[in-house]
């Protein structure tokens, strides 16, 4: 072997320094207070929905209906149905705005801070940096929707009955087959998210300062919530990336309606091959200096 391919083989990013890369990043991110303040106001929310719907109810009413799809008027029945509630209540704005400033500071954040052309140095490639950014910002969707699941889960057992629940087409499911559900859902949901996760990642690339990103991700995020609700803009809601977002209530339907659903995750998946195709662009092209 010549010394240039020993060389060559030498510097070659093995997929063990790839995992430890992908390791010190979800450590570095989800060491951070900003995240932690995150993921503690995302837990926050069932706990206040929860004490709402506990307080309403104190004198023996059913509570009101409305305030989710279908799920607030059952949650006094059944504790589980707080979490279909909190999924409801958090997509919406909490749990994208939390994506939106994660994803918004992955490149951008380092960049202000120096460290993005030291971790070019090594030998990981930045497409392989940028696949690792993206890697962790999908975790950050999963945590976040788990946070929200397991805290609805525990406010509902601790304030009220759980057991066997009714879906929305009116039968019956057993507790373990509803917890099933709720699982299921908690993974449609953060899989709804990664539309807004490659948009924010692609804006992270557009500048150098954290702030600026995330700002300008959860400005895009408000804005296509808005133009999500004008009926004149009908036309172009089935491509918002937030339009199918609350389709996973179909998966408390017997049997459950896979329309609405299917279309979520191929607009998601959309996203993500645009908005990331179009940060890696930009990323293997920029000229690092901080």
């Amino acid at each position: 072997m010549s010394r240039a391919e020993t060389v060559s083989v030498s510097v070659r990013p093995r997929p063990l320094w790839t995992l430890g890369l992908f390791r010190d990043e979800l450590r570095t991110t989800f060491r951070r207070w900003r995240t932690l303040a995150l993921l503690g106001v995302l837990a926050a929310v069932p706990v206040l929905v929860g004490i709402a719907v506990r307080i309403e109810t104190g004198d023996g009413s059913s509570g009101g209906g409305g305030g989710g799809p279908a799920f607030v008027s059952q949650i006094t029945n059944n504790g589980l149905f707080l979490v279909f509630t909190a999924l409801a209540a958090t997509l919406p704005f909490f749990l994208p705005m939390a994506v939106g400033v994660i994803a918004g500071d992955a490149v951008a954040g380092e960049a202000g801070a120096g460290t993005l052309r030291y971790l070019l140095v090594a030998p990981s490639g930045r497409t392989r940096l940028l696949l690792t950014k993206y890697a962790t910002v999908m975790v950050f969707c999963l945590a976040a929707t788990l946070v929200v699941a397991v805290s609805a889960l525990a406010v509902g057992a601790l304030l009220f009955p759980l057991g066997d629940l009714t879906t929305i087409s009116g039968t019956r499911i057993t507790f373990g087959e509803g917890l099933l559900r709720a699982l299921l859902i908690a993974l449609v949901v953060a899989a709804s998210l990664l539309g807004v996760a490659a948009l924010g990642l692609f804006v992270s690339t557009l500048t150098n300062s954290g702030i600026a990103a995330m700002a300008t991700t959860v400005g895009l995020l408000i804005t296509v919530q808005i133009l999500d609700q004008i009926p004149q803009l009908h036309a172009l809601h089935p491509y918002l990336f937030s339009h199918y977002w609350l389709s996973f209530a179909d998966l408390m339907r017997e049997p459950v309606h896979w329309d609405d659903l299917t279309r979520n995750f191929g607009l998601q998946a959309l996203y993500a091959a645009v908005f990331g195709s179009a940060a890696w662009a930009r990323f293997t092209t920029k000229d690092v200096t901080a």
